[in-house]
């Protein structure tokens, strides 16, 4: 809601970031899954950038406990991404996800959450301050470790990356298929990619749409997803 109207809505930085730095078109997909007739929408898309939010998916879809008190949810986007991530891949249309699309995709995967990481003993506090200004919250907070073999090393050429961290939730239990990318110092997953997928297929728990075109790791992860929408466009 916005007001007392319900509103789709979409962060300019994730659209800038598929305009600039991936060389796309971004077109927003509202939450209605029932009306969209996914299995149709499917055959219209070259990819899917699953974005960040300020609500969580809701822990019944992960067998969780319920939520804290206050926690905000998306049930009509629930409902939509949940299965358009698995279709989406099963028919190799390129999938990005990052910080809840993220957690989404590792969710639609068979994956649980941990929801509220700072409070889970041997982890960091992987909260950014909101007192503080936008560009202090979303600048460097820790080194990610870049697994060996994985499209994240290869882009980045090396094996260490510094990212932002703005997350309550974190992942407990990875999905079926899906393979780390990357771990946060505490040991944390903070990159998957979906094995086997025929196209792009990989999420991030950071936030590289902040400010991409200022980051190389970044503007090279979306230029790789930017490639996938190409080369998926053509086969159709």
């Amino acid at each position: 809601m916005i007001g007392k109207h319900p509103f789709h809505a979409v962060g300019e930085k994730y659209a800038r970031a598929v305009l600039d730095a991936a060389d796309g078109l971004p077109l927003l997909i509202p939450a209605m899954a029932e009306e969209l007739r996914l299995d149709d929408l499917i055959t219209r898309l070259d990819g899917l950038v699953f974005t960040g939010s300020p609500s969580n998916v809701e822990p019944h879809h992960y067998e969780g406990p319920p939520s804290h008190p206050g926690t905000l949810h998306d049930p009509a986007r629930d409902a939509t991404t949940l299965p358009l991530i698995r279709k989406a891949v099963r028919a190799g249309v390129p999938v990005f996800g990052i910080c809840r699309g993220f957690q989404e995709i590792n969710v639609a995967f068979g994956g649980s959450l941990h929801q509220r990481v700072h409070e889970v003993p041997g982890h960091l506090d992987h909260r950014d301050d909101e007192s503080q200004p936008l560009e202090v919250q979303y600048g460097p907070a820790h080194e990610v470790t870049l697994e060996p073999g994985g499209l994240l090393r290869s882009l980045a050429g090396t094996d260490r990356a510094r990212v932002n961290s703005l997350h309550w939730q974190g992942i407990e239990r990875l999905g079926d298929g899906l393979a780390v990318e990357a771990r946060a110092p505490d040991g944390l997953i903070e990159a998957f990619r979906v094995e086997g997928a025929a196209r792009f297929a990989l999420a991030v728990q950071w936030h590289p749409e902040w400010k991409v075109m200022d980051n190389a790791l970044a503007r090279a992860l979306f230029s790789a997803f930017g490639g996938a929408c190409r080369d998926r466009a053509e086969s159709r």
